[in-house]
């Protein structure tokens, strides 16, 4: 199934239209589909970086993902990027909350880390992990 990523993280926000203008315009991510409901709440969205992808939606929309994660924690995203300072400098300008500024790793990658306005902290680097 080329093209179709085989790991999609999900994660519902309280306030998903935020979320997703803070993941394309301070990360970069595209958005390939968003499905509201007719409060305006987002039931269902994609969002596409490279050849991987997000799915996300608001939170207390009643469907048995939204139940499932009803309690749960932050979560922690990991994105593969080929310019952290350049990506980095992106976030910043666009005023993400930084955890961890560009930083080499003893493992040969170079991260840095973010926290969106819900708790979740996403990690942007140059590590590839190989399947």
């Amino acid at each position: 199934m080329a093209g179709v990523p085989s790991i999609c993280p999900t994660l519902v926000y309280r306030d998903a239209k935020a979320a997703i203008r803070l993941l394309t315009e301070a990360f970069g991510f595209s958005q390939v589909a968003v499905y509201e409901g007719e409060d305006g709440s987002v039931m269902h969205a994609e969002l596409a970086y490279g050849n991987g992808m997000v799915m996300l939606g608001s939170s207390g929309s009643g469907g048995a993902f939204d139940k499932a994660m009803q309690g749960a924690g932050p979560s922690g995203v990991y994105v593969v990027v080929e310019d952290v300072d350049a990506h980095h400098r992106r976030a910043v300008e666009h005023g993400a909350e930084i955890l961890m500024g560009p930083t080499d790793q003893d493992y040969g990658s170079r991260d840095y880390m973010a926290r969106d306005a819900e708790g979740n902290v996403w990690s942007f680097g140059t590590y590839a992990p190989q399947v």
